[in-house]
């Protein structure tokens, strides 16, 4: 039967590259005559051609053409779930509790008693300063007040007598009260040369030594409270909406690799009209004296999350040549698996996946591997993968 489709069609062949040599014999000269010739030799090769139709429909159910082998493709079973994008920003470790420890009058250091390095508590002496030249008019003050304290008694007792004037004895108390309260003023001062830590903490830094002069208000060492450190970020016032106080984060620390899970403790009252960001402080440990302050970190939270989602992996999408993103999904013909093409609309993406909102429903089969040459109703051999969430 194959021979005779081949015949027909040669013999087709032959009398079309003969006709278009010379001309047919038999044609009529005049203009009905060559119209009734067109009529009659359309009708032949309708009928011509409906034959060779019916050879070549006998050969197809004797000699089928052979369909392309299944092609082994990955699948994933749709489910809907919890869509969650997240977001990475710099950050930075701060100490919360840091202050310079300094002498509010000044003076040359006699002692230090820490350095750095050291464990200090609230209270202990830091340093001392010397105090030489008050204590010289301290001891001036004394010798006058109590020379100004017997004439104040000898003037009080004639007064009480009647004898004197009352100027002589107001004179005699204005000198010594003036006396006593620059005794007391120096007494006050004198009791700075102390220098004691304001928190408990380490001391971080040793700005000046024993022997050197500081200057009132001058640090003298830095304290550092490691058990109050914060991680701080700027983030963008468009995210504004999408954190809120409590959300939980995760802090990466690329120096230490390792990830500490906490929560934002504070979020900025104001934004920053240089860049339009605001603050955000995560409140953390030292982990055993490992944070630093300075050290780089980054935050990681959750700026949108969308339930009962429909994602696929981004690289299961294709895209045909007018644009339109599309997948394959599986489709039962009989006992045989074929791929369906399907077009989708997506939206939101976290990186590796996307959220299909047209195109596709709960419990479709998608091809996830295998798909890029596939083409519509191509017969598959489908190997199912488990969702990343264990469904």
């Amino acid at each position: 039967m194959k021979t005779l489709h081949y015949k027909l069609l040669f013999l087709s062949l032959i009398l079309a590259s003969s006709n278009s040599c010379k001309k047919p014999a038999g044609i009529p000269e005049d203009l009905d005559g060559k119209r009734k010739y067109l009529v009659t030799k359309k009708k032949e090769l309708k009928e011509l051609q409906a034959h060779i139709n019916e050879v070549n429909n006998e050969i197809l159910k004797l000699d089928p053409p052979k369909e392309k082998a299944p092609v082994q493709v990955e699948t994933l079973l749709l489910k809907a779930k919890e869509f969650n994008r997240y977001i990475d920003v710099q950050a930075q470790v701060m100490a919360d509790d840091i202050v310079n420890v300094s002498s509010d009058i000044g003076g040359r250091i006699m002692s230090l008693n820490v350095q750095e390095g050291n464990y200090v508590n609230r209270g202990q002496l830091i340093a001392t300063t010397d105090m030489s030249t008050l204590e010289t008019q301290i001891a001036e003050i004394n010798t006058s007040l109590s020379l100004a304290t017997t004439v104040f008694e000898r003037q009080e007792r004639l007064w009480k007598q009647n004898i004197g004037s009352e100027l002589q004895f107001l004179e005699a108390k204005n000198s010594k009260e003036r006396l006593e309260k620059s005794l007391s003023t120096l007494n006050s001062q004198i009791a700075k040369k102390n220098v004691y830590a304001p928190i408990s903490g380490i001391v971080d830094k040793e700005f000046l030594s024993q022997g050197e002069t500081a200057g009132p208000g001058m640090p003298i060492v830095q304290i550092l409270n490691s058990s109050k450190l914060k991680v701080v970020a700027d983030l963008q016032e468009s995210m504004l909406s999408s954190v809120k106080k409590g959300d939980k984060v995760e802090v990466y620390l690329p120096s230490l690799d390792k990830t500490i899970n906490s929560s934002i403790s504070m979020i900025g009252r104001t934004i920053d009209p240089t860049n339009r960001t605001f603050k955000i402080e995560i409140n953390t440990g030292s982990m055993g004296g490992q944070l630093k302050p300075n050290l780089m970190a980054t935050v990681k939270f959750n700026d949108l999350t969308q339930k009962n989602s429909i994602l696929i992996p981004i690289d299961a999408i294709q895209e045909d040549v007018r644009g339109n993103k599309f997948v394959f999904v599986t489709k039962k013909d009989g006992n045989k698996i074929r791929a369906e093409k399907r077009l989708i609309e997506i939206s939101e993406s976290n990186g590796s996946e996307v959220v299909v909102i047209i195109g596709l429903d709960e419990n479709d089969k998608l091809v996830t591997a295998g798909g890029m040459n596939l083409s519509e109703n191509d017969l598959i051999t489908p190997i199912e993968t488990a969702t990343k969430d264990g469904e």
